[in-house]
């Protein structure tokens, strides 16, 4: 998505403010459709360029242009979708969608120069937490799209099947069908309050090596999942157990003595961040199940800990 898009005509162009103004629209509808901000930041630049690259003429005649963004926006990462499940095939190891920080994170670690607030850039609430982005990554293109725009967005059945290119009645069909695997993949509900305590107690009982400590936090059935993206180092399948993930991250703190684990929101949740000397290495998303953890995924690739790197 290399394309250039033309300067705006001006600021007596009537279609200015509004089309800019979509922009944190479409970087969050991006991103839940695909899992990666830098991806979702490629396809709003791409969007824009194809609204720039028309006349003028033709840009004034749309009348929403917030619904041509987001219909542009919307066929690019259905296209993108498709190929990824084809690049995913040769990625090395698990896949795990980019983790974002909360807002306090954002503004410190945040090194792109630009002086705006990065997170204004997207919105955080439950749709972004790392389980369901995860249980996302599971459905086809089309569900995936048809969900997010309709459950999540809001857009009716009619506009969904404009951007995915089916009929109403089969859009609304994918997204039941994309509600339905959000039910399948529920788990014991923790209170709110309660969240930050268990990961706590996770927290302390890795950093004191702790065995049987990690075992009474995590569910017996419990799985773990690294994604270093081959560029860094990470399991390449899932571990599964509450033992054998125990004796794995006591391991890990053997042999890397210096780690530091801090607390942190990750995708709006409590989650963990490891760190070796001022770098972030690792950051560390939870699903929980009740009062235990059941899903662990911990990003190493360097590539999708951007927004993490401390300067």
């Amino acid at each position: 998505m290399t394309s250039q898009s033309e300067p705006p005509d001006g600021p007596s162009d009537p279609s200015v403010r509004a089309v800019m103004s979509e922009r944190r629209q479409l970087i969050n509808l991006a991103y839940r459709l695909l899992g990666s901000l830098a991806d979702a930041e490629d396809v709003v630049q791409e969007t824009y360029a194809r609204w720039y690259a028309m006349p003028g003429r033709q840009r004034r005649a749309v009348a929403s242009p917030g619904a041509w963004l987001t219909k542009v926006a919307g066929r690019i990462c259905l296209d993108l979708l498709r190929s990824a499940r084809v690049r995913r095939e040769s990625y090395v190891g698990e896949w795990i969608p980019e983790p974002l920080p909360g807002r306090t994170e954002w503004i410190t670690g945040w090194s792109g120069g630009t002086g705006t607030d990065p997170a204004d850039r997207v919105t955080l609430d439950e749709s972004l937490g790392m389980a369901f982005l995860v249980v996302l990554e599971s459905m086809t293109p089309a569900q995936r799209v048809a969900f997010i725009l309709h459950d999540v967005f809001r857009y009716p059945f009619a506009d969904v099947a404009e951007i995915v290119g089916r009929t109403p009645a089969a859009c609304r069909q994918l997204a039941t069908s994309a509600r339905r695997r959000i039910s399948d993949s529920r788990t014991p509900a923790t209170p709110a309050a309660a969240r930050p305590d268990v990961v706590r107690a996770f927290k302390e009982a890795w950093e004191a090596k702790d065995i049987d400590a990690l075992i009474g936090v995590l569910d017996p059935d419990a799985t773990a999942i690294g994604d270093g993206g081959g560029l860094a180092s990470a399991e390449l399948h899932p571990v599964h157990g509450s033992g054998r993930i125990a004796r794995y991250l006591v391991e890990l703190l053997d042999r890397a003595p210096d780690l530091t684990l801090l607390e942190r929101t990750v995708n709006g949740q409590p989650g963990l961040v490891a760190r070796q000397g001022d770098a972030i290495v690792v950051v560390i998303a939870f699903g929980l199940a009740g009062d235990r953890i059941g899903r662990i995924w911990a990003v190493r690739n360097p590539e999708k800990l951007r927004l993490w790197t401390t300067t």
